[in-house]
């Protein structure tokens, strides 16, 4: 199953709005997921994805700064 979640052309600002709130949602996810409960391991692996969000993040916004002033953003769901 497929979703086209987004597609089409924005400002390189609301580009990097769109992207930066999906990612956020995912950090807030996984930070929402570590308890006092849960195994060392699994913390560390979700902190280990957070960062990598985080520098997943900070590659996008140095790239959209490059593309001008407006960016194609294809974004599906793949289920």
């Amino acid at each position: 199953m497929e979703i086209q979640l987004i597609l089409g052309r924005f400002s390189a600002k609301e580009a990097l709005e769109l992207i930066t709130k999906m990612i956020h949602v995912k950090i807030k996810d996984h930070e929402g997921k570590i308890s006092s409960e849960s195994s060392e391991e699994d913390i560390k692996r979700r902190e280990a994805r957070i960062k990598e969000l985080q520098h997943n993040l900070a590659e996008i916004r140095k790239y959209v700064q490059t593309q001008g002033e407006t960016v194609n953003i294809d974004a599906k769901i793949v289920i």
